[in-house]
């Protein structure tokens, strides 16, 4: 699966192509293997050391200010070790910086080094400024919210603009970073909005959308002016992003900013994921890689042009060493620096699997409940085989690093792309298998069918947590839209029935759930398949909805508390998935039933069976014979009291049409 839509209007706002006029050996290019690449602090003295080892030589220009202006002083930089040039300025030096290579003859255009993590304005200068300098009051106490096991988390997807830019969000700042810490906020009928809602929610983990430096938003205009954009178009990897910060032209405001908005959600008990790009990058001809090293960052193909399988003009490299280096350090420094918890890797099927690992390696240094995913896909061929990258097929080759699951996502609502195409929640037959394999977290089960699986003929996941289960995301359409343009027709009762079973499925299934934050009040975006750089109009997040809809939140609510509370649903490995879970015989065509049985991963209820209706009628599914507590009816949910007993003889239970049932021995 892949966002084709999206990458191909990313690839055309993209200007031509950029082709590599010769393809060198890389491979005898010198490596630098020292992690003080980039401006780093000695007693308030900064010393910036950039790898150019094709430069004949590099100018280091200092300025006054991140945009405009002449150079106030230029520096020729001293070849140094592995490639490496270096210059080191005074104590209490301000201001901005480029550098400049000279490479073949050719002088090369200005910009600032690959491992920047301070700028001005639209990324265009370097900032001569210590980070460490720029953070909150109690910073060095900030601590990550507990967490017990990985398949405890339940992630929910956002971006940051979104959260807050509706005139009815109740937040001050909206669409900034000081926005999404704001607590105390409310909207229409006194529902709590914003970081208030995520915590009420019960999700553990907050997924944003990319908040590294992108290239698509200028920072120069007024914050009402500015464009939308998801911002899958990276420049500067290791710096926040500008344009949700208060002043985007003062280099320490994005840094300070975000930095309060972590240390709001963990004050919440929220760990923050960031969305991370490491796969390509925006205009590969004008970006920093390319001015400094030519060609060394980016893949070519046989006949030298730029490599394309992130389907936005390029590709990066990650098993060359020096990038590998890079991506490995920039996820370091966002978790050491940001205290970030978690990331979850863009196209992460372009990068190699040794890059990946060295990433897990890397983190777990310092916390190994940091958690990793990402897209087990790329969006287009690639120079490097596939054998070599992190694709879902390869999962297996890695430890504690998790992709999302596409046959669960496609078999409940339907294909991504043929968005007319119904799923097993809305009455699509021959899916049930997909759904199971979902349902098992992509794990071996000895009842599953993986001939019938839509994507996957074997188990992907050698564990739970390596499974992201979900139905909806950023990309395509949300739940509610997508419902309704596959099921023409229908009435809005009839939809709603469909959002609540897709959900039931999904925060019931082991591995890891993971929801896009106002899909939980039918979140739409007018029908949008690729909102990417539509209006705020389209993807802000409409809180009116969550008035307007009540019963379908709390519905939501208590799905995610039931989940929490009873460990059956999140069982940390493959081998009490087998022991525990066993999928029902006999089942009617359209239908799932499954049992968890002997107190499974310690839970207090004996057996829970789970029935799913996907059909548009009603269906007779028989289970083992007892006494059982209703818990889940539908769209009822009481997991605390009950919905009432069931006492089952020999004859089946009836299922209205779609709609879920859980009982409880």
């Amino acid at each position: 699966m892949i966002r084709p839509l999206l990458l191909l209007l990313l690839a055309l706002g993209s200007g031509p192509a950029v082709v590599a006029q010769s393809v060198p050996d890389y491979a005898h290019y010198p490596t630098y293997n020292g992690a003080d690449l980039g401006l780093t602090f000695s007693k308030g003295q900064g010393t910036l050391q950039v790898w150019a080892p094709t430069a004949q030589s590099l100018q280091l220009r200092l300025y006054n200010a991140g945009t405009g202006g002449k150079a106030r002083t230029t520096y020729a930089m001293r070849k140094a070790e592995g490639g490496t040039w270096t210059y080191t300025l005074p104590a209490n030096t301000t201001g901005f910086y480029t550098v400049q290579a000279t490479i073949a003859g050719k002088t090369m255009a200005e910009v600032a080094d690959p491992y920047v993590h301070a700028v001005g304005l639209n990324g265009q200068r370097g900032a001569w400024l210590d980070p460490a300098n720029a953070s909150p009051a109690n910073w060095s106490r900030d601590q990550r919210p507990a967490l017990g096991k990985a398949t405890d988390i339940v992630i929910g997807e956002v971006h940051v603009r979104d959260l807050s830019t509706h005139p009815q969000s109740g937040v001050r700042r909206k669409g900034q970073y000081l926005g999404f810490a704001e607590t105390g906020t409310h909207g229409p009928n006194g529902v709590r909005t914003a970081l208030d809602h995520l915590t009420e929610l019960g999700i553990t983990h907050v997924h944003l959308l990319p908040t590294n430096d992108f290239a698509s938003i200028d920072e120069s205009l007024p914050t009402e002016k500015r464009p939308f954009n998801w911002g899958y178009d990276p420049l500067h990897y290791t710096v926040p992003e500008g344009s949700y910060a208060s002043a985007a032209a003062a280099p320490a405001a994005r840094i300070l900013e975000i930095k309060q908005m972590v240390q709001a959600l963990h004050q919440q008990g929220l760990r923050v994921v960031l969305d991370v790009v490491y796969n390509h990058t925006a205009d590969a001809g004008r970006h920093p890689f390319e001015q400094l090293v030519p060609g060394y960052y980016y893949r070519q193909t046989a006949n030298g042009k730029f490599a394309d399988a992130s389907a936005c003009g390029n590709e990066v490299a990650s098993e060359r060493p020096m990038v590998r280096k890079l991506i490995v350090e920039s996820v370091a420094y966002w978790a050491q620096q940001y205290h970030v918890d978690g990331f979850r890797f863009d196209l992460m099927g372009i990068l190699d699997l040794e890059t990946m690992r060295a990433v897990r390696a890397a983190l777990d240094t310092q916390d190994r409940s940091i958690y990793v995913y990402g897209e087990g896909w790329a969006a287009g061929p690639s120079p490097l085989p596939e054998s070599q990258r992190a694709v879902k097929a390869n999962v297996l080759q890695l430890e504690r690093v998790a992709a999302f699951g596409d046959e669960l996502r496609d078999g409940v609502k339907g294909h991504y792309a043929r968005q007319a195409e119904r799923g097993f929640a809305s009455g699509q037959p021959s899916l049930e298998e997909s759904v199971k394999f979902g349902i098992v977290a992509a794990t071996r089960h000895p009842q599953l069918n993986y001939a019938l699986v839509n994507y996957s003929q074997a188990p992907w996941a050698a564990a739970p947590e390596q499974s992201i289960n979900y139905v909806a995301c950023h990309d395509d359409r949300v739940l509610w839209d997508k419902l309704q343009v596959a099921n023409p027709g229908t009435t809005e009762a009839e939809r709603i029935n469909m959002a609540l079973l897709s959900h039931a499925i999904v925060f019931t299934s082991q591995g890891v759930p993971f929801l896009p934050i106002g899909d939980e009040f039918l979140r739409t975006k007018g029908g949008s398949h690729n909102s990417y750089n539509q209006p705020d109009s389209v993807n802000q997040i409409d809180w009116s909805r969550k008035a307007r809809y009540a019963s379908v939140y709390e519905f939501h609510r208590r799905l995610l508390a039931m989940r929490r509370n009873h460990p059956a649903f999140r069982l940390p490995t493959q081998a009490l998935i087998q022991q525990h879970l066993e999928f029902l015989p006999n089942m009617p065509a359209g239908t799932i039933g499954y049992r968890l049985r002997d107190n499974a991963g310690g839970d207090k209820w004996k057996n829970i069976v789970v029935l799913f209706n996907g059909n548009r009628t009603a269906a007779a599914m028989s289970i083992p014979a007892g006494a059982y507590t209703v818990m889940l009816r539908g769209s009822e949910l009481n997991a605390e009291q009950g919905l009432g007993q069931l006492q089952v003889q020999q004859a089946p239970v009836q299922l209205p049409t779609t709609s879920a049932l859980i009982l409880v021995q």
